[in-house]
């Protein structure tokens, strides 16, 4: 690696190392995702647990909390301690407005999220976050794993002059480009939205590579060529540096808690023709901001 990345990955491992006396955490990689015990999620948590959690969720980005017993109105309670919950686009019928059923059946030839992307990117105001409880894996007891990268390292290992220019660029986010050939659901508005190819986070302050190719269709300030190239090159950062990831092996009862605005996810399909049953909630997020 060069020296500018090698500062990088000890800029992050330095701030993820940190005590917490009413939680315990436990770092997946010294990059990205911690596992949380200590806490029963089917209670309402102390005011230390919780800012405790909060810090964690800074820190790593992804908390993953094991062997929870909890309900749909646990999840949620839990969810609005960090913003207003997020109402599913489309919205489901005869549901509650607020959860996604993540349903994998035996027949399905894919599943949403085979690929890495943050979600709803095109929105004009994506997700803060997303709380995911699996509570039933593949019979066969594996398969089904999650992936998580994180775009804060993204984008300071590149060069100091890849990120000079990427700095003062946008990118247009086209909700279409998810489906894939797919025809939308009738009742699914389509969103389009502009964001600058570089964020900052909201509440750490720190710049974000904010691209991904399920929903990023071009950079307007470039060629068409340039821009699909340019594009092409930072999409292929995250599957071709997997010192950017961690994986999540799910086991029943098992609750992912993880920062949109700085992470990048894939739920990877390798379990056909086997199931696989969870719910999501998602919680409001801001204007994105360079």
């Amino acid at each position: 690696m060069e020296q500018y990345e090698l500062d990088a990955v000890q800029r992050i491992t330095t701030r993820t190392a940190r005590e917490y006396r009413d939680i315990e955490i436990a770092p997946i990689t010294p990059i990205i995702g911690a596992e949380v015990s200590g806490v029963d999620l089917s209670k309402e948590l102390t005011e230390r647990q919780l800012d405790e959690v909060k810090t964690a969720f800074l820190d790593h980005q992804v908390l993953v909390f094991r062997d929870q017993d909890i309900s749909v109105e646990d999840q949620k309670r839990l969810a609005a301690h960090f913003g207003e919950l997020r109402p599913v686009n489309p919205p489901p019928k005869d549901a509650d407005p607020y959860v996604l059923e993540i349903k994998t059946t035996a027949e399905a030839a894919n599943v949403a999220g085979n690929g890495w992307h943050a979600d709803g990117t095109a929105d004009a105001e994506p997700s803060l976050g997303s709380m995911l409880y699996i509570t039933q894996i593949p019979e066969s007891g594996s398969g089904g794993d999650t992936l998580f990268a994180n775009m804060y390292l993204a984008y300071d290992m590149l060069s100091p002059s890849m990120r000079s220019l990427l700095d003062g660029l946008t990118a247009v986010h086209d909700g279409a480009l998810a489906f894939r050939g797919r025809k939308p659901p009738a009742d699914y508005v389509v969103p389009v939205s502009e964001h600058p190819l570089v964020v900052r986070h909201p509440e750490t302050d720190r710049k974000i590579l904010y691209v991904n190719p399920a929903y990023t269709a071009r950079i307007p300030q470039l060629s068409a060529d340039e821009s699909r190239a340019l594009l092409d090159m930072l999409f292929a950062m995250v599957p071709n540096r997997p010192m950017l990831s961690c994986r999540v092996r799910w086991t029943p009862n098992t609750l992912v808690f993880w920062d949109n605005r700085c992470v990048q996810h894939h739920a990877v399909y390798d379990y056909y023709p086997l199931t696989r049953y969870g719910k999501r909630v998602a919680i409001n997020g801001g204007p994105l901001k360079g």
